[in-house]
This record gives C-alpha cells, sequence and structure tokens, in this order.
C-alpha cells in the first residue's frame, strides 16, 4: 500500500489521557502537523507532554489517542499488521526512550540482531560507528553492564542499521555529553541524508544537535 513514506500528518490528534485536561498550548496536539521527508524536526516539551506517545503513534505502537495519522494522506487505521510489519522494517526506524535493547548481549550482538535482519550496513561501518561513538572497548561488553549514556549510543547505532524514510528518536542523547551529543548527530544526519530520510527528535532539555530544524513545542 505505501512504498516511500513522503509525509506523515498529523490531524486534531490528542493522548486519550489529555482529552479531559486542559494541555498547555502545543504546536502538534489538536493541530494539523505535517512531517516532510528529507527535513529535520525537533520536539520539544516538558516530562509527562507526550513525547514518546506522539513517537509511538507514528510507529503503530499504541493507537492510544483520538484524531487522525496519516501516512501520504492515507489514514493509518487502514492499515493491517502485515502492512506496519512492512513499514518498520523499510519505512521508520524508531530509538524508543527505554532503548529496549537485550541487557544478557553484548553491545555488538544487539546490534548485529538488528543488522542481520536487514542487512542494511557492512560490519565496518558499525566498528566504524562503535569507534566514533567511543564505545568500541565495549563492543564485548553485556548492554546491562553498561552505563545509560554507553547504552543510548548502541541504540542510536542500532536505530540506523535498516532503511528507512523517517527516523523517530525519542530523548536520544538525554545522558550523552556535548561531543558525544554533536558525534551521535553526524552520524544520524549522514544516514539519514543517505537515504533522503526525514528526523523526528524529542527532548526534555538536552536536545539531540540537529541543525536546519523545524522546532515544534508539545
Amino acid at each position: 500500500m505505501i512504498d516511500k513514506i513522503e509525509s506523515i500528518e498529523l490531524e486534531g490528534m490528542l493522548p486519550h489521557v489529555f482529552v479531559s485536561e486542559s494541555i498547555p498550548l502545543s504546536d502538534v496536539w489538536k493541530k494539523t502537523v505535517a512531517f516532510r521527508r528529507g527535513s529535520r524536526y525537533l520536539v520539544e516539551a516538558a516530562s509527562g507532554g507526550g513525547k514518546s506517545s506522539m513517537c509511538a503513534y507514528i510507529y503503530g505502537a499504541r493507537i492510544d489517542y483520538e484524531g487522525i495519522l496519516k501516512f501520504n494522506g492515507i489514514d493509518v487505521s487502514r492499515l493491517g499488521i502485515n502492512d506496519w510489519q512492512r513499514l518498520r522494517r523499510n519505512n521508520i526506524a524508531y530509538l524508543p526512550q527505554e532503548l529496549s535493547l537485550f541487557p544478557e548481549l553484548t553491545a555488538l550482538q544487539n546490534i548485529q540482531l538488528k543488522n542481520s535482519l536487514t542487512n542494511h550496513v557492512p560490519e565496518g561501518r558499525i566498528e566504524e560507528w562503535l569507534h566514533e561513538l567511543g564505545i568500541d572497548s565495549r563492543r564485548d561488553y553485556p548492554v546491562g553492564r553498561m552505563s545509560i549514556g554507553q547504552q543510548q549510543r548502541v541504540g542510536i547505532i542500532r536505530a540506523i542499521c535498516q532503511p528507512f524514510d523517517f527516523i523517530l528518536l525519542d530523548e536520544p542523547v538525554s545522558h550523552l555529553d556535548e561531543d558525544n551529543n554533536r558525534k551521535a548527530a553526524k552520524i544520524i544526519i549522514e544516514a539519514a541524508d543517505s537515504l533522503g530520510a526525514g528526523i523526528i527528535s524529542t527532548s526534555v532539555g538536552n536536545p539531540l544537535m540537529l541543525d536546519k530544524t523545524v522546532n515544534l513545542r508539545l
């Protein structure tokens, strides 16, 4: 049904949990918003503002909202499970805030598990990313023994080990310092630009260092 996602449109969307509440002024909730492939977006909000919910809705992991979500003008409520599986494999990359890494597996194994399903990235490039992000010395450590900042860097590499039209990054650098934030942003931007993809990143105060962004407030 959908080959390439050129646009993601939110029309009057609002999490069910907010329906009976008075929500702050927002650029997203209860508005008409379009995310365009090839553009970069920074969505900022206070904790509890719905950043993780928005990402989960776009990824199809949750449907507890009112309003309409569309891909290329197609209402996603028309999509079946096979459609979503194909979109998650080929069109939408996602790094959730909780990372969803396997703690008993090593950093490299977590990344290879994803890459073995997509065959998207050469092994040598993965090694380069590990080095660039300063975690090559931890490549064979169980992720559960790594710091949260190190885990975030593993998650970033894993997330880009697939083709995508959009990448959703939910607070991807919340535990990274400025230097590692900049390095992570460079890798993400290069991966997205090579595919002509869009970047949607959220933050509560330590945003991914993207340039040329469209800034939105939840």
